[in-house]
Parts: C-alpha cells; sequence; structure tokens
C-alpha cells in the first residue's frame, strides 16, 4: 500500500475516533466552563503563533512530499546549498530545512506560554494526547540535532520523528479539542 493511501486511511480513522469523543464529551461528560482573563486573551494570541509555526513545520513536510523529495523516510534530510537552477519551491525549501530546528523549539516554547495563561482542560483527552505528541516529536527531534547522541538513538530519533502521522494527530486533537472548550 502506497504511503499517501495509508496517511489517508489513518487520517479519516483518527478523524471518525476524534468525532466519536467530541460526541461522547458533548452528550456524557460535562466540559468545564472556560473563563475568559486577561490572560487568556494573550494565551490565545500565543495559540495562534504556535498554530503557524506549526503549519510551517509540517508544511515543509508536505512541500517534500509534493515535490519528490525521496521516499517517506528520506523527506526530513535537510538540503544545505543552493543550486542556482532551482525554481522558488526548492529555495523555499532549503529554507525551511535551515530553519526547522529553531521553528520547532520556537512551536514548543510558544505552545507552552500558551497553555500557562490559557489554562489545560484535563477532563478533555485531546489536550494531554496533543502535548503528549509535541513533546515526543520535541525530544526525538532534540537527539537528532544533539551531537554527542549515539548513532542508534539518532536512527531510531529519525524514524520516529520524521514522519507525518504524528502531525495529523496533533492537528486533529487540538482542533477537536478547541472547538469542545469554544
Amino acid at each position: 500500500m502506497a504511503y499517501s493511501t495509508r496517511l489517508i486511511i489513518f487520517t479519516l480513522i483518527t478523524l471518525i475516533v476524534s468525532v466519536a469523543y467530541s460526541v461522547y464529551v458533548l452528550t456524557v461528560q460535562p466540559v468545564g466552563q472556560h473563563h475568559e482573563t486577561w490572560l487568556s486573551e494573550i494565551g490565545e494570541f500565543f495559540g495562534e503563533v504556535g498554530l503557524w509555526l506549526f503549519l510551517l513545520i509540517y508544511g515543509r513536510t508536505l512541500l517534500k512530499l509534493g515535490m519528490g523529495k525521496g521516499g517517506p523516510l528520506q523527506r526530513g534530510l535537510p538540503e544545505y546549498s543552493l543550486q542556482p537552477t532551482m525554481g522558488v519551491l526548492k529555495k523555499v525549501l532549503v529554507q525551511l530545512n535551515r530553519t526547522h530546528n529553531y521553528v520547532g523549539i520556537a512551536a514548543i516554547a510558544v505552545t507552552g506560554i500558551h497553555l500557562l495563561l490559557v489554562g489545560f482542560p484535563l477532563e478533555i483527552l485531546f489536550f494531554p494526547l496533543a502535548l503528549a505528541l509535541i513533546v515526543w516529536q520535541g525530544i526525538f527531534g532534540m537527539f537528532l540535532t544533539f551531537r554527542y547522541s549515539p548513532k542508534q538513538l539518532k536512527k531510531f530519533s529519525y524514524l520516529v520523528h520524521a514522519q507525518l502521522f504524528t502531525g495529523i494527530m496533533i492537528g486533529l486533537f487540538t482542533w477537536f479539542g478547541h472547538l469542545l472548550i469554544d
């Protein structure tokens, strides 16, 4: 089965499970009240910045897939040289590859600030799951960039970090979670 087919099937299954859990929460489990304060307003700004940073990170992955940059496991490898005959999309991709680490760190930090200012509703499972996946991606991304990581750990970290399935779950879980509290 092709990677794109597996990705679509996984997305549909995650979407169905998310809808089913959302219906359960709306019908059975009471959702806590969301209080607006000036801190939560600032936190919402950080949440929006975090959203754009995650879109940039996963947009890079989609761009690599769309441009046919290797197989699904090879798409995370950075390209560091600009060739004079490169098209605009390839130049954009090179810049996204160069800044990927920094954007990822910023996305995690901004998400943490968002959670601190807005609050963290533990009663909705989407949020703890999304946070765990974000931390998961961050830890394995860190092992990839750390100079003294053992070779086997770097290989495993690459396999875990350089895939789109986690990004799909993060996106769907945070979207449905925000729908439930709004």
